[in-house]
């Protein structure tokens, strides 16, 4: 949520803004005019009418004049004066202050346009340290732990037998994987990966998928249902198997010892529709929203060894396509939904 502002009695004196109702700046500043012009007109007249001087009613009419441009201009221009402070700060790092938009004018326009600014800035500036925290602590834990096996091994505490060396195998892999993962993120948001598209069965395409992850050797029984069996559309194939394997892999961890994870595959109104389906506990429905941001493991997820890297991976490739990703409603565990456009040259149903 933005800081709201909340100005005190003295600064709202200060900063009076009679003109806010009105929508243009061009009718302000035709009313400013006109309101300078009237108060010249009636001190000049007031002055003649009681036969005052020259050299007093001028200075006079100038004056007050001055005063009443001076209340209305001041307004007009005080959302211009806070975002030059405010981006004053913002360049020192600081992102919370933000602009009073009273007005529904082109300068109210703006100073909405620079809260969302603001706003945006301090989000991204908030997951960039979260980044980096977040990089540093994954890299620290598998570091730490090849650095202890190799110590030990080293000092003659442990000998190089498998158990030593599938455990310092491990944790390699481990980092292998996270600067894969973080590789891959960065040139998907960066959009640097060019989509490669073509047309894929789908039918063969899971049964591809889900004999590899078989290959982890988890205790867990893959299942491919796709109806009709030759439906296929047109994607890039190594991005979606990068998201079907992320899926796949999210859902054995989740899964209980013997159970299922289904790769189910629809076609429906100008879409198609993959899911996947664990017997897990499911996601909360409060971390549904938060699940696919990069880092984010909840529960027993943080303690499974997940980089917390794959489902937002998965969103971003989903995104390249054009297509959604969200956690479906389910009766048991969770669904994985990934909703795909079909392409003109789609040759399935």
């Amino acid at each position: 949520m933005s800081p709201t502002v909340k100005p005190t009695t003295s600064a709202l004196v200060r900063d009076l803004r009679p003109l806010d109702s009105f929508h243009s700046i061009k009718i302000k500043l035709g009313i400013l005019v006109a309101a300078t012009c009237s108060t010249s007109a009636i001190f000049v007249w007031a002055g003649l009418h009681n036969e005052l001087a020259t050299r007093y009613t001028l200075p006079l009419s100038v004056l007050f004049s001055l005063a009443v441009t001076q209340v209305l201009a001041r307004g007009m221009t005080s959302p211009l004066r806070e975002m030059t402070a405010a981006a004053q700060a913002m360049a020192r790092g600081d992102y919370s202050r933000r602009v009073r938009a009273t007005s529904n004018d082109e300068v109210g326009d703006l100073s909405r346009a620079f809260n969302r600014m603001a706003e945006d800035l301090g989000d991204a500036d908030r997951q960039r340290r979260e980044l980096v925290a977040n990089v540093s602590h994954e890299l620290r834990t598998p570091v730490s732990a090849l650095r202890a096996v190799l110590e030990n091994l080293v000092d003659g505490v442990t000998s190089p037998d498998d158990a030593s060396l599938r455990a310092a195998l491990a944790q390699t892999e481990r980092l292998g994987d996270l600067v894969t993962q973080l590789l891959d993120l960065s040139r998907v948001e960066a959009g640097a990966v060019p989509l490669h598209l073509g047309t894929i069965g789908l039918q063969r395409f899971f049964t591809t998928c889900t004999n590899e992850a078989e290959l982890a050797g988890r205790d867990v029984r893959y299942v491919v249902d796709v109806e009709p069996p030759d439906l296929s559309f047109v994607a890039d194939q190594d991005r979606l198997h990068q998201v079907l394997a992320n899926l796949l892999d999210n859902a054995a961890r989740h899964s209980p010892p013997g159970g299922t994870v289904t790769a189910r595959a629809r076609a429906s109104a100008g879409t198609v529709q993959l899911d996947v389906i664990d017997q897990g506990p499911g996601i909360d429905a409060r971390d549904r929203g938060r699940v696919f941001d990069r880092f984010h493991r909840g529960g027993a997820s943080a303690l499974d060894g997940g980089t917390g890297l794959g489902l937002a991976i998965a969103r971003w490739v989903v995104d390249l396509h054009e297509g959604t990703i969200r956690v479906a409603e389910s009766t048991s565990g969770c669904d994985i939904r990934v909703t795909l456009p079909q392409r003109p040259d789609d040759t399935g149903h």
